[in-house]
């Protein structure tokens, strides 16, 4: 009979674990949080301190009767929840529960890898629950849940019922917002250059015109390059200045959460959430030669920090691999964040020997390929610099210079690891050599608006000011779909009218809850009560008064959003009005209540398959955006992507393949 009951998170925490413990001990999963402030209500006594009521989370309930079943004849409890914030709540909460069955012991421990080493050097060293922990995770829930509660309806009685607010969501959406009216209001401006081919032996490469006339060679109008080019391309031309200079680069630091996101979609294509859960599951642990091994280290972090013993077998293993010359000859200090845990390490794998290859066999596509990006960063960061050639050769004459640029790799470095750049050779050049002009064009260069955001770019940008924490990243993205405040396509993301709604609303009237700098100063007050430097109390007090203020003035001020569409009811002869829900845009009665008719905005094209209803836009659980015809459901087509005119005049229909993806 087992001794002692671990309780861990997650049930393949649980498998992996218990592997490693033994008979002796009993393994038990808590599947994440157990308790929370209960929906509907604020449950935050504000004249008592800000006293938070949580209750068991509904659907929870066996699990917590399987955890008190379980620890009825347990005297030592070790709580092994995941090391930060979240992890440290969930704890103790499991510790007020089980501590109301008699007298136990509870310790905690803490480990950032799970491994055989790991597991039991901090079942060795057990403590306490850190209670500062515990009470900025309680401030930052009753300040997300004071936000909620207030804005939520501020919107339902503006805008929409059903509608909802977040604290840290709501600055993510606005710089969403942002950044669509700036490709809006973008005006492009197109000027020409021109590009020479030059060629000296059998060797040829591309120069840039750089000055025609000792004036910038930037045209206005095609005509004015074609002008300047009969005038050049009749000259002789020189050889005039050969520049070289050598360029050491070091390797890109080890991955935290927000980078590992930002390489997960620069080169997989993976959103956050896809990143996050495929990270879990090689941290929780992978079956390998029939034992289950955690691969990588905690995926929730932002130091760049390696303990002594990976830095040491990860040096060996350059060493062995590649050659002494390919060893840092001292390890590369990057600067940490002020708000770094630097108690937890970058994400790293946990076995350097354990290459991609090595276990790809093991892996699903998805996981080998994650693996690799960290196996490969974490390797590369201990590795010696590249070497770089960069030369630039300046040709021309009395009345123009051309400018060719080239580059060379003359050690590879860590790019051995990461993949070599591709180098741009020029031929061998000496100063006064003569070289022929053997094409000569017109490139024209018109400029492009800033970018939508994409997961990596918006992961960046919230890292960068400050707002949310490791855990939240993806959380933010997903909640702002399923809100319908956004939506995704082919990886960027583009505010829903909804969304620019809401966004509008909520700055006009909560401007500092709408600014990046406050979100970011929250942040760090949060940090600092994780530490024991502040007050929480003090935190919810200095927040929560002016804020509470704005929202009496903001509902007494605020208009309602009432956008009429011409069209009638066709029960009460009503305008119809447009509103909004989660699953997107409807038509209602203005006269709602006392008439309850809607119906749904159609796209205006005919269902392919009945040829009676309309395609009408919709939503899925999980916030994709497919189409399905307005006769449901008497009808049941639905379609990722509206039928383009060819297909209808064809009759053919959208694949079923695709219909059953939705």
């Amino acid at each position: 009979m087992s001794k002692f009951l671990v309780i861990v998170e997650s049930p393949t925490k649980e498998r992996t674990i218990s592997h490693i413990l033994g008979v002796e001990y009993e393994v038990s999963s808590s599947m994440g949080h157990i308790m929370d402030l209960p929906a509907r209500y604020l449950s935050v006594n504000i004249k008592k301190g800000f006293k938070p009521t949580y209750r068991v989370i509904p659907g929870k309930e066996k699990t917590v009767a399987n955890l008190k079943k379980k620890a009825k004849d347990k005297d030592v409890i070790y709580l092994a929840t995941d090391p930060d914030r979240e992890g440290e709540a969930i704890g103790w909460h499991i510790k007020n529960i089980l501590s109301k069955n008699g007298s136990k012991k509870f310790y905690r421990v803490v480990f950032h890898e799970i491994t055989e080493s790991a597991i039991k050097n901090a079942f060795k060293e057990p403590g306490d629950l850190d209670l500062n922990k515990v009470n900025a995770q309680k401030v930052r829930r009753i300040l997300d849940r004071i936000v909620g509660y207030f804005l939520s309806p501020f919107l339902w009685k503006k805008i929409s019922r059903g509608l909802s607010a977040g604290r840290v969501q709501s600055v993510a959406l606005r710089f969403i917002v942002e950044r669509e009216k700036e490709i809006e209001k973008f005006v492009p401006k197109t000027t020409y250059e021109i590009e020479g081919l030059f060629k000296i032996g059998n060797e040829t490469f591309k120069a840039r015109l750089k000055d025609f006339h000792n004036k910038k060679a930037v045209f206005e109008t095609k005509e004015e390059a074609e002008k300047a080019i009969t005038e050049i391309k009749n000259g002789r031309f020189f050889v005039k200045e050969i520049t070289k200079k050598e360029v050491l680069r070091r390797p890109p630091p080890p991955l935290t959460t927000s980078l590992l996101q930002q390489e997960a979609f620069n080169k997989l294509r993976f959103s956050s959430k896809k990143t996050m859960l495929v990270a879990q599951k090689l941290y929780e642990g992978v079956q390998i030669d029939n034992q289950i091994t955690g691969l990588i280290t905690y995926m929730r972090t932002d130091s760049f920090r390696i303990s002594d013993n990976a830095k040491a077998e990860v040096k060996d293993f350059i060493e062995n691999n590649f050659g002494k010359e390919y060893l840092c000859d001292k390890d590369y200090v990057y600067k940490e964040k002020k708000s770094a845990q630097l108690a937890h390490e970058a994400i790293r794998p946990t076995f350097t020997e354990r290459t991609p290859e090595r276990i790809k066999s093991y892996l699903s596509e998805d996981e080998y390929k994650l693996y690799g990006i960290i196996w490969n960063r974490f390797v590369a960061s201990f590795m010696k610099e590249a070497v770089f050639e960069f030369s630039v050769v300046i040709i021309g004459n009395e009345m123009v210079n051309f400018v060719a640029d080239g580059r060379r790799i003359i050690f590879p470095g860590f790019l051995k690891v990461l993949g070599k750049e591709e180098e741009k050779i020029l031929p061998s050049l000496n100063k006064g050599d003569e070289l022929n002009l053997e094409r000569i064009d017109v490139i024209e260069k018109t400029t492009r608006p800033p970018a939508r955001f994409t997961d990596a770019s918006l992961v960046k940008l919230l890292e960068e000011k400050g707002i949310g924490r490791p855990s939240t990243y993806a959380p933010i993205i997903t909640t702002l779909i399923a809100r319908n405040y956004i939506r995704r396509d082919k990886g960027h993301f583009y505010p829903t009218s909804l969304g620019v709604e809401v966004c509008e609303l909520l700055v006009k009237y909560f401007p500092d809850i709408m600014e990046g700098d406050f979100t970011a100063q929250v942040e760090d007050k949060l940090d600092e009560i994780e530490i024991g430097n502040l007050d929480g109390q003090k935190v919810l007090e200095e927040f929560f008064y002016p804020f509470k203020e704005k929202v009496d003035t903001a509902i007494k001020l605020a208009k309602k959003h009432i956008e009429f569409v011409d069209k009638k009811c066709p029960q009460c002869g009503r305008q119809l009005t447009i509103k909004w829900s989660r699953k997107g845009r409807f038509l209602s009665c203005s006269g709602y209540p006392a008439c309850k008719y809607a119906e749904n905005i159609t796209t205006g094209i005919k269902c392919p398959q009945c040829k009676e209803g309309e395609l009408v836009e919709r939503r899925s659980k999980r916030g994709r955006i497919f189409y399905g015809c307005s006769k449901f459901p008497n009808c049941r087509y639905v379609t990722r992507r509206l039928p383009q005119s060819d297909e209808l005049d064809n009759n053919n229909s959208v694949p079923l393949q695709e219909e059953n993806k939705v």
